[in-house]
């Protein structure tokens, strides 16, 4: 039996303690985490894994409504589930948009193809691969939840700040606002994410360890 246990960003109330709460009790070993609109990065969900860990609970699945937790969840090798509120629709379709931290995130769920270009203007958010020939490209970050193998542009309209970030970054080419940089030639290690970012006027490829 696993037992789901939900969280959110409820104000003055901190999501360790509620969490706490919630598992401190329980008798159940199996547990699934919602954590629903909250934003975690990397450091969060090791953190939750050690507090889990103490209460002798094991982690089965993680679901967010939050690209950002999602991807951190799944370059730590956890088992992850994105989804969109009720209201929302439930499942994700191609083109599906939504506010998120006062920026629009465009979803978009399938391949893309030799030959097919995908232009949003906040992030996006694929799940599935770019295939070499294969453009996206955001005014925003571009996180991509499988293997960019293609030409990503992150910062389109000139953002320093943006981030590639995808499950296997070996693509033809990265691009941040203005700056340009080819694909690494070794694999990464396999279940490594990946972050491309700017750093010190370079596109710096690294471990997705924390997502800020």
């Amino acid at each position: 039996m696993v037992k789901l246990i939900k969280l959110s960003s409820i104000a003055n109330q901190d999501w360790r303690e509620v969490l706490i709460e919630k598992i401190e009790d329980l008798d159940i070993e199996d547990i699934e985490l919602d954590f629903n609109d909250l934003l975690l990065n990397c450091d969060d969900i090791k953190e939750i894994n050690s507090l889990c860990c103490k209460s002798r609970k094991r982690i089965i699945n993680i679901k967010s409504t939050v690209p950002e937790t999602i991807v951190s969840a799944k370059s730590l090798f956890f088992k992850s589930e994105l989804y969109l509120k009720s209201n929302l629709k439930k499942n994700i379709h191609s083109g599906s948009k939504r506010k998120h931290n006062s920026e629009e995130i465009t979803f978009h769920q399938g391949t893309v193809r030799s030959g097919e270009n995908i232009h949003c203007q906040g992030h996006l958010f694929l799940l599935g691969d770019v295939n070499p020939g294969g453009i996206v490209r955001a005014n925003g970050d571009v996180m991509i939840w499988g293997r960019l193998l293609g030409i990503a542009h992150a910062g389109l309209s000139g953002n320093n700040t943006a981030k590639i970030s995808a499950l296997q970054l070996m693509p033809v080419q990265l691009r941040i606002a203005n700056k340009v940089a080819r694909g690494p030639q070794q694999k990464p290690e396999p279940g490594l994410a990946e972050q491309a970012k700017i750093t010190s006027g370079l596109i710096v490829i690294s471990p997705l360890t924390s997502y800020k």
